[in-house]
């Protein structure tokens, strides 16, 4: 399955240059606690929409908060009874002291991940405070529960949200409630004898449902209306048709239509339908994402999880966007990939630059910084895809990363030359890169004839977002990139190419326990592409591992050879997917994206631990307020951005609880 990407920008990020529409003295870094930093993110040019925009959005961002039960339950079928219990004590008990305060940061890093288990790594959460002075908590707050202290507190139970590993079985080592009382290969079987290899518009099996067994038989749990999370599905409906009323256009309403039913009858062949008649609106100024769309988070990679994006379109930024869509073709032709796995027409590739309003499950409060849907193989190959990259969350990324005194670049660059070079052209191709990956990069290829679009199974995920990466890497040094006028500096590339390596095999390991596995499927993408490149490239020493001061830095001697190499593995892992092979992908990914080197990992840890950095970040929304005339209509909307966290947490938890 060709997979949209939500690239979960590095808290690590390089110093890049701010934007200069947002002003630098506004605060953006709000909240910091355990390894998180927590910011705010602007609206850009609220006050230029129309009141029947603003209405729309407001509208549109009610049913995407609405789906933040859903999310939660996914995650682990316990989740939403431990955070009633969160949200009960933090409304009825002011706490002081130091188990008091450990238990505050329980909380926020629970709220934070959507549920006990880290939003990155995957690992069970365990409280700082010690279990007795919980159990008082949960006490004078009148919801003791035995059973949830086990679950909170046992470090051997629900260890990690999303198993990886090949001494447990997938489903059965795995928190996340997509199961219950079956195996993987009783998963794989139930949905291998539903699917029709010969069906060319295959629908995505198991997208919007749960798997259980019952009486000895395995059978699933649609998510629908009248079904499983009908309750809050029900609230997303009522929602989604208010927002229909005031669409901009029909070609709005008729999807926002067929999404809703979708949601009322579970029947994915509608939700292709959906996708079919979404891809054709490229031209209204306010667009959305809301429904059971990624399965990074399923261990067999089927499931989907809740999540809604509601957006305005930057149109000055656009422009870069709309320059590449309308050369997709010439870069599809020329990529260095077998003539047989490229498409020799390229349809409907869309793409802008948006504005984020809401974030919402899945995406909140980690958010994505380019998306690329819709994700069916087929529909894509017949119909096109958009692609977004998010300008505002980008820019609050850069300006609180520049506010700060030291960053991750000055501490692993290998000299000031480099220093310079990636402050210099830092933003511009991070965000042309993230164009590249999000607009072409997933958008190109086929598969063979044949190939059943979940070969690579649990690997797709990675795999998926290594082939979109290789793609924006090997043509962002492209002489195509000065012609097209999107570059004006040949060397520019070179910033990217700088970051992918360090990043890739060195930096981005400040986000992983000592001694853990690298298991984020982007994460180990990045880990894939800069190892194998380092390995293949150890005789011509196109990589080298220097050393200097004791401390140990990765330097390209070869910009060209390097850009051979992602070459050569994109052209191998697009066959990979062409072709299904299912034990090629394996291979790749077990023998460079998992492992991390000891001895590395532990000087990251302790020379990013010096820098009083948070290695990961993620955002409160603002809030969209009617603004009534004194008759009682609305007359406009307002925003009011937020600046506490953990009161968002809460006034979500009243406002928006629906399941």
């Amino acid at each position: 399955m060709n997979k949209a990407t939500t690239i979960m920008a590095l808290g690590t990020a390089l110093i890049l240059g701010s934007c200069a529409n947002e002003p630098k003295e506004w605060k953006y870094s709000i909240d910091e606690f355990a390894d998180i930093e927590v910011l705010r993110y602007q609206l850009p040019e609220w006050d230029n929409l129309s009141l029947q925009q603003k209405e729309y959005i407001y509208h549109l961002a009610e049913a995407a908060k609405c789906g933040r039960d859903i999310t939660w339950d996914q995650f682990f079928k316990y989740n939403l009874d431990i955070r009633h219990v969160l949200e009960n004590i933090l409304e009825t008990q002011k706490g002081k002291g130091a188990e008091w305060d450990a238990f505050v940061v329980y909380a926020k890093r629970v709220f934070f991940s959507n549920g006990i288990h880290h939003h990155y790594s995957d690992d069970k959460i365990l409280p700082g405070c010690s279990r007795e002075y919980f159990a008082g908590l949960m006490n004078k707050a009148g919801c003791y529960d035995e059973n949830l202290l086990d679950v909170i507190f046992n470090p051997d139970t629900y260890v990690v949200k999303r198993y990886q590993g090949a001494d447990k079985d997938l489903v059965e080592g795995s928190a996340v409630n997509f199961y219950e009382g079956v195996t993987a290969a009783e998963v794989n079987a139930f949905y291998d004898e539903m699917a029709d290899p010969k069906d060319k518009e295959p629908i995505s099996y198991g997208l919007n449902s749960k798997v259980v067994k019952k009486d000895g038989k395995v059978t699933e749990e649609v998510y629908r209306a009248g079904g499983l999370y009908g309750t809050a599905i029900e609230k997303i409906v009522g929602h989604l048709e208010a927002a229909a009323k005031v669409a901009e256009n029909d070609l709005q309403k008729q999807y926002i239509a067929e999404l809703v039913d979708y949601y009322r009858t579970g029947d994915l062949r509608m939700w292709d339908q959906y996708n079919i008649t979404w891809v054709k609106d490229t031209d209204s100024a306010v667009d959305f994402v809301n429904g059971f769309i990624e399965d990074y988070d399923d261990p067999l990679g089927r499931k989907a999880t809740w999540e809604g994006i509601v957006n305005y379109r930057d149109d000055a930024a656009s422009q870069r966007t709309v320059t590449l869509s309308e050369n997709a073709q010439w870069f599809e032709d020329h990529a260095p990939i077998k003539p047989e796995y490229r498409k020799s027409k390229v349809k409907g590739v869309s793409a802008k630059v948006i504005n984020v309003a809401t974030i919402a499950g899945g995406n909140y409060p980690a958010t994505a910084i380019g998306i690329n849907l819709p994700n069916a193989d087929w529909i894509r190959r017949e119909h096109g895809s958009k692609s977004v990259t998010i300008a505002n969350i980008t820019s609050a990324y850069d300006i609180a990363s520049s506010q700060r005194p030291k960053s991750i670049l000055s501490e692993f660059a290998w000299d000031k030359a480099e220093i310079e070079l990636c402050k210099k052209y830092g933003a511009l191709v991070d965000n042309l890169h993230t164009d590249l990956h999000e607009c072409l990069g997933h958008g190109s290829g086929q598969l063979r004839e044949g190939t059943p679009a979940n070969a690579l199974k649990e690997f797709t995920s990675t795999l998926e977002e290594a082939r979109a990466d290789l793609f924006a890497l090997y043509y962002m040094a492209d002489p195509k990139m000065i012609e097209l006028g999107l570059i004006d500096d040949p060397e520019a590339y070179k910033a990217l190419y700088i970051n992918q390596i360090r990043n890739g095999i060195f930096t981005q390991f400040c986000r992983v326990e000592l001694g853990k596995q690298n298991i984020e499927a982007h994460m180990q993408d990045r880990k894939l592409i800069a190892q194998w490149c380092y390995e293949k490239g150890k005789e011509n020493k196109v990589i080298e591992m220097k050393r200097k001061n004791g401390k140990t830095y990765f330097v390209i001697n070869d910009y060209m050879a390097l850009r051979d190499l992602f070459g050569e593995l994109l052209c191998e892992i697009q066959r990979i997917k062409s072709e299904g092979d299912y034990e090629a992908g394996k291979a790749l990914v077990e023998d460079y994206a998992i492992n991390i080197d000891y001895d590395l990992h532990k000087e990251v840890l302790e020379r990013y631990e010096s820098l009083g950095l948070k290695p990961y970040r993620g955002f409160v929304n603002p809030e969209i307020v009617p603004v009534c005339a004194e008759d009682g209509t609305v007359s406009d909307y307002r925003i009011e951005y937020v600046s506490d966290f953990l009161q968002q947490q809460l006034d979500y938890g009243k406002k928006y609880r629906t399941l």
